[in-house]
């Protein structure tokens, strides 16, 4: 199934659904789920999702720390089951057990990109504190753009909508705190950590094939 139509799937299941075929929820095992899953019925999914997105939310927390990454990584996770449900085999072990393999894979996979951000960001401030200058125009500045990250993070900062990108360059450019942007621009707190969390995300995204190099 296309990735659009997953995450439609996996959006809009129900949270409560009385049956599926004309059997009650607490009749359907876990293995006949997966089968109706397999058929594309989206209801079934909800109820594996009421079933166990508590225990996997769990499991996710205790590896991220985090609620909002950790709700995002759960997303993904029966994003995953939706789209690959036909590689699930009841012979080669139970669906509870599966969907605890994806999710502890999306979940590292997730706090690496974390970890490969924070690294390319301590290198990225490091150089900034050598040449304080350097990003905003002098005659440094061609030589630090000649790195492979600074032109990673340009070429994704280009890609940002205006109002992340600006917020980014305050915070990492000019050293400004949030407090000192929404001051500066004018913008409510709420909105300025948001705009810095989801273009941070977008730069962590895209730094993760260079996180072998940091």
């Amino acid at each position: 199934m296309a990735p659009s139509s997953a995450r439609t799937a996996v959006m809009h299941s129900p949270k409560t659904v009385a049956h599926v075929d004309g059997i009650a929820a607490l009749d359907l095992t876990d293995e006949m789920l997966m089968s109706a899953i397999q058929q594309g019925k989206q209801e079934a999914l909800g109820i594996l999702y009421d079933r166990y997105s508590g225990v996997l939310m769990a499991l996710i927390m205790r590896v991220l720390h985090n609620e909002l990454e950790s709700e995002d990584v759960l997303q993904e996770v029966f994003m995953e089951l939706w789209n690959r449900a036909d590689n699930f085999s009841a012979a080669k072990g139970k669906p509870f057990g599966w969907m605890v393999t994806l999710t502890r894979r999306r979940a590292i996979d997730r706090l690496r990109k974390r970890q490969a951000y924070m690294r390319a960001e301590e290198r990225l401030q490091k150089e900034t504190e050598q040449q304080p200058d350097a990003w905003v125009d002098n005659g440094i500045e061609s030589d630090i753009i000649t790195s492979d990250l600074r032109r990673m993070i340009s070429r994704v900062l280009e890609t940002l909508p205006p109002a992340q990108r600006q917020a980014i360059e305050l915070a990492y450019y000019k050293g400004m705190s949030q407090r000192e942007i929404a001051a500066h621009t004018g913008i409510p707190l709420g909105t300025i950590k948001t705009r810095l969390e989801l273009g941070l995300k977008k730069i962590g995204d895209a730094l993760q094939p260079l996180s072998e190099e940091f």
